[in-house]
């Protein structure tokens, strides 16, 4: 049986991975539409869209370091152990290691954190790919050689 606390932990987390995935959808989305639109030159639209991007990554970092703190301040996930003082930027840093696939080495999860943060470094993984794949289509498109 699984207990009450495991499937909150399930639910946070799929909330967050599914408003992650739908943030970069939209963004990639919106860039093709804003390259489109803009009367700049393809290669400058590339820089648009690399910066684009990156922007999302970052909203997408803070989306999970806000689950972080949220979870970290309640008593059924776990915490962060280590140089952590339960900020919400230490949440962040904590964040950006693990969604770039950085890896633990001064905050360490316990609890079901430590499934929030392996779920964390895969969706990482794959948003990275994502934005990638998407660049590398756009520069093989566009590219002026």
């Amino acid at each position: 049986m699984i207990d009450a606390e495991l499937a909150f932990a399930f639910a946070v987390n799929s909330i967050i991975v599914a408003i992650v995935v739908l943030i970069h959808h939209e963004v990639l989305n919106a860039l093709v539409h804003l390259g489109r639109w803009l009367p700049v030159r393809h290669n400058f639209a590339i820089v648009l869209g690399v910066f684009g991007a990156l922007l999302a990554h970052v909203a997408e970092i803070w989306l999970f370091a806000y689950g972080y703190y949220f979870m970290v301040n309640s008593p059924y996930f776990g915490t962060l152990e280590g140089n952590f003082n339960g900020s919400l930027l230490d949440c962040a840093y904590f964040s950006f290691t693990t969604y770039t696939s950085l890896g633990f080495g001064d905050i360490e999860p316990l609890g079901h954190l430590r499934f929030t943060a392996g779920l964390e470094a895969l969706t990482g993984l794959v948003m990275i790919t994502w934005t990638a794949s998407f660049m590398f289509l756009k520069m093989q498109r566009y590219w002026d050689i």
